[in-house]
C-alpha cells in the first residue's frame, strides 16, 4: 500500500489555514455546541476542518475511507469499521475545549490504520505549522528548522516521573485512585489535548500519559505509533497491545518498558 503522505499533509495544512486558524480566538455566537455535555464540545472549526480533509482525501486516495471524530458522533455505526479495513482516522481539532477557550494547545491528528493497527500518522500543530510524522520505525518532528528524529526519555526513578492523567474523566472511586496513585511522582497534570501530551512524551519532555476510560482511536492511533517509533511503549493497562477495535480500557503510553511497568502497577486500579 502506497500512502500519499505529501498530499495528506497538504490537505491537513490547508484545512488548518482555512478552517481552524481564522476561528482561533474568533469563534462567533452559534459556532460552539455541546455533544455529550458542556465539557464535550464541537465548533465550526472541527466540522469544516473534517469536511475539507475528507473531501481532499476522497480525491487523492478515493479507495480508502476516512472516519472523523465528528462523523462518528453523527453516525456511531461508523466506529465498527475502524478495524475491519484499511482506513484513515481523523481528529480535525484535538483539544477542542482549549481551542474554544483561546488556549493554543490544540492540533490535528490523523492516522492510517490497517486491521486496527496504525501504520502511519501525523500530529500537526496549526499555530506553529509543524508536525510529527511517524511510521513503524521513525518519528520525525518537522519544523522551519527542518526534520529531526525524536527519542523518548531514559528510564528514571518514580520520584522523578512527570506525566499526564485526565483525572476529571474518571468517576467514583476511580477518580480518587487517579488522583492519588501518582502522589509519589514529581508531577502529574493534564493538558486537555492528547496531541500535545504525545508531543511532550515523544520528544522526551515527560515520561508517561494515561488515557480516559475509553481511548478513542482519533485521539490515540497516531500517538501510539509515534511513541513506539521513538522508543517508548504503549499498551492498555491490562497489558494488551493497542488496537483501534478496542472500545474500553485505559491506555498507557510511556517512555520506556521500565516506566510503563512502574506506572501500570501504580495505576492498576483504573
Amino acid at each position: 500500500m502506497t500512502i500519499p503522505k505529501q498530499a495528506i499533509l497538504a490537505a491537513v495544512r490547508d484545512a488548518a489555514r482555512t478552517a481552524i486558524l481564522p476561528r482561533f480566538r474568533n469563534l462567533q455566537a452559534g459556532q460552539i455546541a455541546a455533544k455529550t455535555g458542556p465539557q464535550d464540545i464541537v465548533t465550526a472549526a472541527d466540522l469544516e476542518s473534517e469536511a475539507l480533509i475528507t473531501a481532499s482525501l476522497a480525491e487523492v486516495w478515493p479507495d480508502v475511507p476516512l472516519f472523523g471524530e465528528e462523523g462518528v458522533a453523527r453516525d456511531p455505526a461508523l466506529r465498527d469499521r475502524m478495524g475491519a479495513e484499511t482506513c484513515v482516522i481523523l481528529d480535525p481539532v484535538d483539544g477542542t475545549w482549549n481551542f474554544a477557550a483561546g488556549l493554543g494547545l490544540f492540533a490535528v491528528l490523523l492516522a492510517v490504520v490497517q486491521a486496527g493497527r496504525p501504520v502511519w500518522g501525523v500530529n500537526y500543530d496549526p499555530i506553529l505549522d509543524d508536525w510529527i510524522e511517524a511510521d513503524a520505525e521513525t518519528a520525525l518532528w518537522t519544523s522551519a528548522a527542518g526534520p529531526r528524529r525524536l527519542k523518548t526519555a531514559a528510564p528514571k526513578p518514580a520520584a522523578q516521573l512527570v506525566g499526564y492523567v485526565p483525572h476529571g474523566l474518571f468517576t467514583g472511586p476511580k477518580r480518587r485512585h487517579a488522583l492519588l496513585a501518582g502522589e509519589g511522582y514529581a508531577r502529574v497534570t493534564s493538558l486537555r489535548c492528547a496531541a500535545h501530551e504525545y508531543r511532550m512524551l515523544i520528544s522526551g519532555q515527560v515520561d508517561f500519559m494515561l488515557s480516559a476510560p475509553v481511548a478513542h482511536p482519533w485521539d490515540h492511533a497516531a500517538g501510539v505509533l509515534a511513541t513506539q517509533a521513538a522508543g517508548g511503549v504503549a499498551r492498555f493497562l491490562d497489558g494488551q497491545d493497542y488496537t483501534t477495535t478496542r472500545r474500553e480500557g485505559v491506555l498507557l503510553a510511556a517512555s520506556s518498558a521500565e516506566v510503563w511497568e512502574q506506572v501500570a502497577r501504580d495505576y492498576a486500579g483504573l
